[in-house]
């Protein structure tokens, strides 16, 4: 029986072999959702704390990770290690999973859909306070881009925070050509 994975549950699982290539002590829940807040936001909603100990103990009860209870601290906490058969189902997922186009939930294109019903000012204004959050957005994945550097051990990451400094930079163009038909 194949197990239908929600693209959360294979984001978990991606994030837990970078660990496994650098750590065999696993990730609590906690220490997941810190990685995918510092990673994954920048191109993939970051799940919320209860979804992640959702899709952990999904993956969990089918096998794909195992967790190892830590008592080294106060209290007891439990860690994720990826499987070998979480590995072969992320491995799979990534060889024939469908080329889904991606959905854009754009609150800023929404918003100026329905521009008419704001005051010019209001609309620049919303468009002056998304460039400046794009500005932030990009510093902080240039310093992300900064730390992984040219290691081959992260080869992938830094191609894909390459990307993301290019689209912040796409949308800063889009805005402008925006700002000049206003």
């Amino acid at each position: 029986m194949t197990t239908q994975l929600s693209t959360t549950s294979y984001a978990l699982l991606g994030l837990l072999v970078f660990d496994s290539a650098t750590s065999q002590t696993g990730l609590t829940g906690y220490e997941l959702k810190q990685r995918a807040d510092r990673t994954l936001r920048f191109y993939w909603v970051s799940p919320a704390m209860s979804q992640i100990y959702t899709e952990l103990e999904r993956l969990s009860r089918s096998g794909f990770v195992e967790g190892v209870d830590d008592n080294a601290g106060k209290r007891t906490t439990r860690r994720f290690r990826i499987t070998t058969a979480g590995r072969t189902s992320l491995t799979d997922w990534l060889h024939t999973s469908e080329q889904d186009f991606p959905i854009l939930k754009h609150p800023i294109a929404l918003r100026l859909l329905m521009g008419s019903l704001m005051g010019p000012g209001e609309v620049e204004s919303m468009l002056d306070g998304y460039v400046e959050a794009l500005a932030e957005r990009r510093k902080e994945l240039e310093a992300v881009r900064e730390l992984l550097g040219d290691n081959e051990a992260v080869a992938y990451p830094a191609r894909v925070a390459d990307w993301g400094l290019a689209y912040y930079d796409s949308e800063a163009e889009i805005v402008e050509k925006l700002r000049r038909t206003l």
